[in-house]
């Protein structure tokens, strides 16, 4: 039986992942922040016949990722794969921060939470010859005005994981990247504002989101298929190419990606 840690399982994609691949019969380690919401996820995915274990995890912790891993391990004795899920949003124009404290603490979920939990599982993944999945956004592809903070998390994840990628090749461990585009999850709602608060809303035009069980779906296509990355959108593959050819043009789309009442003044 294949062992699987998700971090961020206790709503969005995170949640729908545990619930797809509890069709698969896998043992699934459910780590977030919400154990009420996350033994919730474990006990329907104990109904379609999955095991679970549920681990209250702030990755944002060093100490607790190391725990998560160690927890796993003594409850399964392996694990075969690591989603690296877990992670905030935020929408705030550069210009109108004036505390750069939550930018800091935005880097330690998304990033190095994602590198803390990897680190722990790595001997386990060597043994298993397993999977990793980074979960990154189309934000860490093409710069997107107002999101200076969470591009440059998900920016950092590609390149650690670009990396790591190649280090880990003659091991057998594979790293999936994926990068969703505007998924309909309520991760941009819970997001940073600029004052470091909540922002209560999307700043992204949401009438062509991604249904969350599809994005889901791809992302375990992707794992299960080793592949090196998952570009969720027609849009955002053709957006790295005219990243390099037309620059110019790619600005102008990320700026039509925003809703008009949040588009930098001019």
């Amino acid at each position: 039986m294949q062992v699987i840690i998700i971090t961020g399982a206790s709503d969005g994609i995170g949640a729908e992942m545990a619930h797809q691949l509890a069709q698969k019969g896998v043992a699934l380690v459910l780590a977030a922040r919400k154990e009420a919401a996350l033994q919730a996820v474990a006990a329907a995915c104990n109904a379609a016949g999955a095991e679970t274990l549920v681990v209250p995890t702030d990755v944002a912790q060093q100490e607790q990722c190391r725990h998560l891993v160690a927890a796993a391990v003594e409850r399964f004795g392996r694990v075969d794969a690591l989603v690296n899920n877990a992670g905030r949003s935020a929408h705030a124009l550069f210009e109108e921060v004036t505390d750069l404290g939550w930018y800091e603490d935005l880097m330690k979920v998304n990033l190095w939470g994602a590198i803390w939990c990897t680190h722990a599982a790595l001997p386990y993944l060597k043994a298993s010859q397993g999977r990793i999945v980074a979960v990154s956004s189309l934000a860490g592809l093409v710069g997107v005005p107002g999101r200076t903070a969470y591009g440059a998390t998900k920016f950092a994840m590609a390149g650690f994981f670009e990396a790591l990628r190649a280090e880990l090749k003659p091991h057998g461990v594979s790293v999936t990247t994926a990068y969703p585009g505007v998924v309909d999850t309520q991760i941009r709602y819970r997001g940073y504002n600029a004052a470091g608060g909540e922002l209560g809303k999307s700043s992204l035009r949401e009438d062509a989101a991604m249904p969350v069980a599809e994005c889901a779906r791809l992302i375990i296509e992707g794992m299960q298929g080793r592949k090196r990355e998952v570009v969720m959108t027609a849009k955002g593959r053709l957006g790295r190419w005219l990243k390099l050819l037309a620059p110019g043009l790619i600005e102008k789309m990320a700026l039509n990606a925003l809703k008009d009442d949040v588009k930098p003044h001019t």
